[in-house]
């Protein structure tokens, strides 16, 4: 059991790797929380161990767990010891540590987080929702980010919240980039800055309100579901756009950087604007959007990113090319070929590449990552996706 201080409460609290396992008296869905992945993000496992201790499991129908990442961060509240727990979920990375004979504290972390996963997804019903709790650096309206996959969205339109597509391409090795090849619903919730009370609180009312969209907590259940629901839409003021992520700003392990003061994530910019300071060399956008996630932290590895909106004509019309499976046409253009199919996993040789808009892609849900100086590797999120496990949901059932 681990001691856990929260400098926005200034209270402790103690906590196993799971905070709690609440199994209704009826079958249902299985809703899994993760908090604290990054040990300086304590908000999450505060909300957790605030809500799963309040719910009567007579009110639950399905099983709903909290679990905590890294648990030795943590403790001392940092983001991670030894590196960062949220960077380390690859197939290439997990097969590696299972080879290792001696393991640092992320991996011993990462090799616990496993064995409980699947040990979870062995043993009980689906449909499986998993949820990932965080804060940022800066100051920010709460908001989702997810996998570009058509699941994910569909569920989490029904938060009043904006939602970021596209960090999957930019980062490598988030928990739930992996959870969402398995084919699931995973989503991750920035509650607010670390270290803010009303991070507490948007993570209690997201947390609330996902056992409501999944059906987990009964109707008969005496809580006040507007109440938290009117609480998001306060706290993200009234924005639920989608957003795409256009720009990150990565920071390598030798840089010396610091982002400019007073920046707050979804606050506009101008191309041009004075954002950073790397090396000693000012840093511009070199496009006009939002900034977001600004890093006003020591560890990290991306200074910040930029994103824009997508209008609402571009995400129908890309369900609507997914829905068709279009994208299994693209092998017929030269140069492009599966790598893995089963996967979704396409190889685009670059000097073809050029020839294609990112965005074009992005419509049929391929995000692209490189693998050689002459390939790039596309990730395809729909023909992993359990769709099925989740048509007989009620939100999935709702026209999008």
């Amino acid at each position: 059991m681990m001691k856990i201080y929260s400098k926005a409460t200034n209270k402790v609290i103690r906590v196993d790797r799971i905070i709690a396992k609440v199994k209704g008296l009826e079958e249902g869905a299985t809703v899994v929380f993760f908090g604290g992945i990054h040990g300086n993000e304590t908000s999450g496992v505060f909300a957790l161990k605030a809500v799963l201790e309040a719910i009567d499991p007579k009110e639950v129908r399905g099983t709903i767990y909290g679990i905590v990442g890294n648990l030795n961060a943590l403790g001392v509240n940092q983001r991670y010891i030894d590196t960062d727990l949220n960077r380390l979920w690859t197939e290439s990375h997990i097969e590696c540590i299972l080879k290792k004979e001696s393991l640092n504290y992320e991996e011993t972390e990462l090799l616990e987080l496993l064995e409980i996963l699947n040990d979870l997804i062995k043993t009980n019903t689906g449909p499986f929702y998993f949820i990932d709790l965080h804060t940022t650096s800066s100051k920010t309206l709460p908001f989702i980010t997810i996998n570009d996959a058509l699941i994910n969205r569909r569920f989490s339109r029904f938060f009043p919240v904006p939602i970021v597509l596209g960090i999957e391409e930019y980062l490598n090795g988030p928990l739930l980039s992996y959870i969402n090849q398995l084919g699931y619903v995973s989503l991750g919730f920035e509650s607010g800055q670390h270290d803010a009370e009303c991070a507490i609180q948007n993570s209690i009312a997201f947390i609330y309100l996902t056992l409501m969209f999944t059906e987990v907590i009964k109707e008969s259940a005496a809580i006040d579901f507007s109440m938290y629901y009117n609480r998001l839409n306060q706290q993200s003021e009234n924005i639920s756009d989608v957003f795409e992520v256009i720009h990150r700003h990565k920071i390598a392990p030798s840089d010396t950087f610091k982002m400019n003061k007073g920046f707050k994530s979804f606050q506009a910019i101008k191309k041009g604007m004075a954002l950073a300071v790397s090396n000693g060399t000012e840093i511009n956008s070199n496009h006009k959007g939002l900034i977001f996630m600004p890093l006003y932290q020591t560890k990290g590895e991306e200074g910040f990113f930029i994103i824009k909106p997508i209008k609402l004509f571009f995400l129908k019309l890309s369900a609507i090319l997914r829905h068709f499976k279009i994208d299994g046409l693209l092998v017929l253009f030269p140069g492009i070929s599966w790598m893995e199919k089963e996967k979704g996993v396409l190889k685009l040789n670059l000097n073809i590449a050029k020839f294609f808009a990112r965005s074009f892609f992005h419509l049929l849900g391929y995000r692209s990552k490189h693998i050689t100086q002459n390939y790039l590797e596309l990730n395809n999120r729909e023909r992993v996706a359990k769709t099925y496990m989740y048509k007989n949901e009620s939100w999935y059932r709702q026209p999008f």
